[in-house]
Order: C-alpha cells, then sequence, then structure tokens
C-alpha cells in the first residue's frame, strides 16, 4: 500500500498544478479583510495559497508531506516573483516557535482521522492570541457529492471529512466569527471540480 507521501508526491510530480495555480477562494476573500503579518500554512501542497499570501505582503510559512509540492511551490514563487518559507514534514514532526503567527489557514488540510484533533491543537499553539483561523475542507455531506461525481474529490473515508460539533470541539480556546457548513462549486484544478459539501470557518483565538 502506498503511503500517504507517496501518493501525494505521485500527484504533485505531474506538470500541470493539480488544484490550479489561484488561491482558494474562501481563503482569498478572507485575506482581504486583515493587515499583513505573519502566515502558516499547514498541507499546503503546491503553493497556490502561499504565492497569493505572499503577493498580498504576508510573511509566509508553509510546510507539506510532498517533495513534490515543496518544488513546485517554489517555481510558483518564483513565477510570481515572491519569497515563501516552505519545509516537508507532518503536522507531528513539525516545529516553530509557539504563539508566533498572526494566521494559520487550513485549506483542505485532511489529515489522518486518528490524528486531526490533535494535529488541531498542536497547530493551535503556533497562533497568536488574537491570531486568526481559515479553515475550509470538506464536511461528512460530501460523501453523497462524492458518489454523483468522484471529479470533485476528497478523502473517501467519512472519518477523515469534518462535522461542525468536531471543530467547535477541536478549537475550544476560538471565537467563532463564521462556521458553516456549505454546498459549493470547485474549480480549482483537476482534483477539485464539480459541487461539493465544505465547512467555512474564521474564529479568533482567545485563549
Amino acid at each position: 500500500m502506498q503511503s500517504h507521501q507517496d501518493i501525494w508526491n505521485q500527484r504533485y510530480a505531474q506538470a500541470s498544478y493539480a488544484y490550479c495555480e489561484l488561491p482558494n477562494v474562501f481563503f482569498e476573500s478572507a485575506l482581504k479583510a486583515l493587515h499583513p503579518g505573519k502566515l502558516l500554512l499547514p498541507a499546503e501542497g503546491e503553493g497556490r495559497n502561499a504565492v497569493h499570501a505572499a503577493k498580498m505582503g504576508w510573511q509566509v510559512d508553509a510546510f507539506d508531506l510532498s517533495e513534490s509540492g515543496k518544488n513546485k511551490a517554489l517555481a510558483l514563487a518564483e513565477k510570481n516573483h515572491v519569497s515563501i518559507q516552505y519545509q516537508v514534514a507532518d503536522v507531528a514532526a513539525i516545529e516553530y516557535p509557539l504563539a508566533s503567527f498572526d494566521a494559520i489557514a487550513l485549506i483542505y488540510a485532511h489529515f489522518p482521522a486518528e490524528d486531526k484533533s490533535a494535529y488541531h491543537k498542536q497547530l493551535s499553539n503556533f497562533l497568536k492570541i488574537g491570531g486568526l483561523l481559515i479553515f475550509e475542507a470538506f464536511s461528512k455531506s460530501h460523501v453523497s457529492y462524492q458518489a454523483e461525481n468522484p471529479g470533485v474529490g476528497g478523502p473517501k473515508s467519512l472519518e477523515m471529512l469534518f462535522s461542525i460539533e468536531e471543530l467547535q470541539n477541536d478549537f475550544k480556546g476560538f471565537e467563532f466569527h463564521y462556521l458553516k457548513e456549505e454546498i459549493v462549486e470547485l474549480n480549482e484544478g483537476i482534483y477539485h471540480k464539480g459541487r461539493g459539501a465544505v465547512i467555512r470557518l474564521i474564529a479568533t483565538k482567545i485563549q
């Protein structure tokens, strides 16, 4: 069986960008309302969101399991004449100073089911008090949309998908400004195309 790392390396090794070169729409919209600071992007893949944020004036740190993803991200940054910091690592091994980021964005960061809550809490420790969390990922309702259209993407495991209650529990030290399950029409490269069910979240760390 292929490891998660092998799967992502294989996907990102192709010449085209699997999820396109443009930022996620919700992330782009959320960033417009913020003053640039220091941003962390876990599971950042090919760098589309990191590069967009850097173009907006953010100091960007990103990481992902995939070396191929890093290579594509750095190439995209060079193409757009910006700089990003990018490490190859999983969440369990990543190290940053505590309370060092003004914002963290988890955009389709679907971690293994047995780890995802612990990873959310670990990543929260890197965010300053008053810092902002931006989140978009597939909800548990997404399985019905996958059945209709496999091209919409997302994990096949229900346990890797999210519920509002789960996220409220994972991010207990946050004040939620926006937390909704929504049906969206995705057009993010060849692996996120079509109608799907997502959860979108914006929250401030208060403790």
